[in-house]
């Protein structure tokens, strides 16, 4: 590097001038426009179900089809900003986000919808890793980094707090679709302002993008986490297992491959850093735990305890309100104290609140519910923010692109196996409820597709029965979502004992990089 380089470098960290923060209010817009998608998706699904009429293994389709298409390409898309520049990714992936989201909107059938969500998958697998590698790269000082990404993970809160309480506004007074077609201002906002404030960066020894590994990490990742879902909904099947052993193989020669390439798509010797696994491991782990309960949850606010959409987001408050605070306030803590203690500290008090949990009831009161959610906003805000930081700073920022791939693989591949194992688990419970003997069997059939579908099915019945048919369901369902909590709470609570040996003595930089 030269010393014209070395001092631009220098002054563009140290400089005083706002042109670094207002790059990530950009970035900002980013994050919020695939925070919102995810949360108001579980907060239309019971006007969807009841629009679409989807079966209970298309309703989970529906919600984690776009987690894994996003789980099997956000490698590659890492990889091809670090190739071609992570601001031209990010736009083009912003504008086809906006573009495919008025396709989800006006979804006339289950089919549709699952498609439309999987196209929204590829298009949200350029913007995450572009983000915090632009990041990466804009912040060179290590504490302006941590406040950054405190910002950054706290914009991603405040788009699950703002997608409930704005989807839920327009749900009172429009069609379901109508919560999709609000990420097209952000997404016009983000491309206007983006192409003249973002600064562009790239690897510039990054080689070419190799195809073969995109196939292989694709195929891999899909067909693992597809076989998962389907032995934890329907047990295993010649189809499952074939499923299984095509995408072991894909991942394994995926691996195998990138060994050999002078320029790989992934750079496997990352994960020989203790602090990057550990890291990654815990997202990937918290993520599974959290996923599965956030997705039934507003379908138990509304279904078991009939608040109306609007209502239900405001419910759900606490929980973007905690994370917020404490991501903001992470990256302090963090060198304060300890990255190892923030970060178990924070997986502990998920697993607690998700514990809290497993003894709610159809009429437990919202003090309960309101206080395990921010509980459970605080913790996820502290553990986020700190690995987000270790996994960025584990790396050179020339790999920054591929680095943040990885973390936000982990995040979208826990959020696709917590949906399907613990969605599962709720629908397996769910779906041993009795229907009155009065009930016709096709009636019956459809209650038992979904919670959602039960109360559809009911307006076909005298209003006795319907009520007791509605009420063996959301029993049934309490019994599954309380199972599925348990879950949750162990798994986050183990992730919190292992995060405690595998980020051992793992600090996070102070010193601004030349």
């Amino acid at each position: 590097m030269s010393r014209t380089e070395e001092l631009s470098r220098h002054k563009g960290a140290e400089g005083k001038g706002p042109g670094r923060w207002l790059a990530l209010g950009v970035l900002v817009l980013a994050v919020l426009l695939v925070a919102v998608d995810a949360t108001v998706l579980g907060l239309a699904t019971p006007a969807l179900s009841e629009d679409l009429q989807p079966s209970g293994t298309q309703l989970l389709w529906i919600g984690d089809i776009y987690s894994f298409v996003i789980a099997g390409l956000l490698v590659s898309m890492g990889s091809l900003g670090d190739r071609i520049g992570r601001k031209k990714l990010l736009l083009v992936g912003a504008t086809a986000f906006g573009a495919v989201s008025v396709l989800n909107a006006y979804a006339t059938s289950p089919e549709m919808m699952i498609v439309a969500r999987a196209l929204l998958g590829v298009a949200g697998a350029t913007l995450m890793p572009s983000t915090l590698a632009l990041i990466r790269n804009i912040f060179q000082d290590p504490r302006e980094r941590s406040l950054a990404i405190g910002i950054w993970g706290a914009a991603a809160s405040a788009g699950a707090a703002v997608g409930p309480v704005v989807g839920g506004a327009l749900l009172q007074h429009f069609w379901w679709g109508s919560v999709f077609l609000i990420n097209l201002p952000v997404m016009i906002v983000l491309v206007v302002v983006g192409v003249k404030l973002l600064p562009e960066s790239k690897n510039p020894v990054a080689g070419p993008w190799d195809l073969v590994s995109v196939v292989l990490s694709l195929v891999g990742v899909i067909g693992v986490v597809y076989a998962v879902k389907e032995v934890a909904t329907h047990g295993p099947t010649w189809g499952v297992w074939a499923a299984a052993v095509i995408g072991g193989a894909c991942l394994y020669a995926f691996v195998r491959r990138q060994f050999s390439l002078p320029s790989p798509l992934l750079d496997m010797r990352l994960f020989k850093h203790r602090g990057f696994s550990g890291a990654v491991l815990a997202d990937l782990l918290t993520v599974f735990g959290l996923s599965g309960l956030v997705f039934f949850l507003s379908q138990f606010l509304q279904l078991v305890q009939g608040r109306d959409p609007l209502e239900a987001g405001l419910a759900e408050l606490p929980a973007a309100v905690g994370a917020v605070v404490t991501g903001l306030l992470a990256g302090r803590y963090a060198r304060r104290y300890s990255v190892r203690s923030t970060v178990v500290g924070g997986l502990a008090a998920i697993g607690m609140a998700l514990g809290v949990l497993t003894v709610i009831h159809k009429d437990t009161g919202y003090p309960l519910l309101g206080a395990a959610l921010l509980a459970v906003g605080l913790g996820a805000g502290l553990s986020f923010t700190v690995t987000a930081d270790v996994i960025l700073s584990s790396v050179p920022k020339e790999q920054a692109g591929s680095a943040s791939a990885v973390s936000e693989t982990a995040y979208e591949l826990g959020a696709a196996l917590g949906i399907a194992l613990l969605g599962s688990v709720v629908t397996g419970v769910y779906q041993s409820f009795t229907a009155p003997a009065s009930v016709p069997a096709p009636v019956a059939d459809a209650a038992h597709e979904s919670l959602g579908g039960a109360v559809e099915a009911a307006k076909q019945l005298d209003p006795q029965t319907a009520g007791q048919m509605v009420g063996a369901a959301q029993e049934a369902f309490v019994d599954g979502l309380r199972l599925a909590s348990g879950v949750g709470a162990a798994v986050l609570l183990a992730t919190a004992a292992a995060a405690w040996f595998l980020l051992k003595g793992q600090e996070l930089q102070d010193g601004i990089e030349h």
